[in-house]
């Protein structure tokens, strides 16, 4: 079949998105980009991730995480709110949020009310601590479970306190683990027909990426400090580091010992791969910083773009700090179609991702920038559950949408 007549991967499939900030709206994202018809459900002034919702003004943000949806508003704290996304939620495939434990509830559209109306539907919750447990009801933001969950603790150098990973990766942690939730059952609901309610909370994701560190500390009994700067995490490669260039720095990281024979090489220090002070990972390990001043001795001789290319012709792992606006620019991501340059109604011609999903069969749609605050409610309320203009003005007057 023509790419073009090809159906995307999750057409036809219908989502009440009720994400807000990060963690639900990337999840929406991802089901967006693989086709899924996504109405993003904001209150009335919009939700938090809007600069300023008075106006109606997207932040990058809540641009790079909600376009290909379809935006509609909607007063969930009053009567005539919740029957209208009732009647959302008898449509649709998936609904999802990532509120605080118990909101739902509390409003009577929660998990159990909605699928005694709609067997099939698959209720999605992303929280901090989940929906059980201890921690339930603690309040939860990125910053917070990287503090419960050790990555705070595991970030940083041994001689100064903790501090937070630079990216909200609990967050995105957190969505795209929903997102493997959701397509899960929705797979199971294609041998039993019926949905089913999904979760997944942030510090439960978060957990497996200590790996390293968890490894060192179970091998030295709990005695070894959990922050090792930008070294291995379970200290059991070297080099294994961030060096200083004479124009910003380089990280290498020897895998193997063949790596570090060809970093030998490469340094013009060729004696060093005979040295059996250097010979093996446990043996360099034993001298680490010996080892990353000569491997910085070179380093700092050249730029980081010659250590890049000196180490890539050696055939070793490397690469340059490089600034968000390289990042941004990226000619290698630009290509495969991970960003692509978008003219945004608020924000003017900006930079937004995609998808990290490449799916050979469904190729990776073009952006359309997310909805201002209300953009679809014609669309939906009257398009989709059939409300006539008179009542579309009615409910915009009593400030239900």
């Amino acid at each position: 079949m023509n790419d073009a007549l090809r159906p995307a991967a999750l057409d036809g499939l219908l989502v009440i998105d009720l994400g807000q900030i990060y963690q639900g709206p990337y999840c929406s994202l991802l089901l967006a980009m693989a086709g899924a018809t996504v109405i993003k459900v904001e209150p009335l002034r919009g939700e938090p991730a809007r600069l300023r919702a008075e106006v109606d003004v997207a932040s990058l943000p809540l641009a790079m995480l909600n376009s290909n949806k379809l935006g509609v508003t909607l007063n969930l704290k009053s009567d005539e709110g919740r029957a209208l996304f009732l009647q959302l939620a008898d449509r649709a495939d998936v609904v999802l949020e990532n509120f605080a434990p118990g909101v739902m509830d509390r409003l009577g559209i929660g998990a159990d009310a909605l699928r005694a109306r709609n067997p099939r539907l698959v209720y999605a919750s992303a929280s901090g601590y989940g929906n059980d447990g201890p921690y339930r009801d603690y309040l939860a933001m990125d910053l917070t479970i990287q503090a419960m969950g050790g990555i705070m603790e595991a970030t940083g150098f041994p001689d100064s306190p903790p501090v937070k990973a630079g990216p909200a990766v609990s967050d995105f942690l957190g969505g795209v683990h929903l997102y493997g939730a959701i397509l899960t059952a929705l797979y199971q609901r294609e041998r039993t027909g019926a949905g089913q309610k999904v979760e997944v909370a942030m510090l439960d994701a978060v957990y497996p990426t200590l790996c390293s560190n968890l490894g060192m500390h179970f091998a030295t009994q709990g005695k070894s400090l959990a922050r090792t700067g930008n070294r291995h995490g379970g200290m059991s490669m070297a080099p294994y580091n961030v060096y200083r260039a004479r124009d910003g720095y380089v990280a290498i990281i020897c895998v193997t010992d063949e790596h570090w024979r060809n970093l030998a090489h490469a340094m013009g220090r060729d004696q060093l791969a005979d040295d059996p002070r250097f010979t093996t990972h446990a043996d360099r390990v034993k001298i680490m910083p010996e080892v990353d001043a000569i491997v910085e001795d070179w380093t700092s001789r050249h730029t980081k773009d010659e250590v890049f290319e000196a180490a890539r012709a050696a055939h070793i792992p490397a690469a340059p700090v490089r600034h968000l606006e390289e990042v941004m620019n990226d000619p290698h991501l630009h290509q495969r179609g991970m960003l692509q340059r978008v003219d945004h109604p608020d924000l003017g011609p900006v930079v937004l991702p995609t998808t990290p999903l490449r799916l050979a069969d469904a190729p990776v749609p073009p952006l359309r920038p997310s909805p201002r605050l209300g953009q679809h409610n014609d669309h939906v309320y009257g398009g989709m559950l059939g409300l006539s203009s008179e009542r579309l003005a009615e409910l915009r007057a009593a400030k239900v949408i």
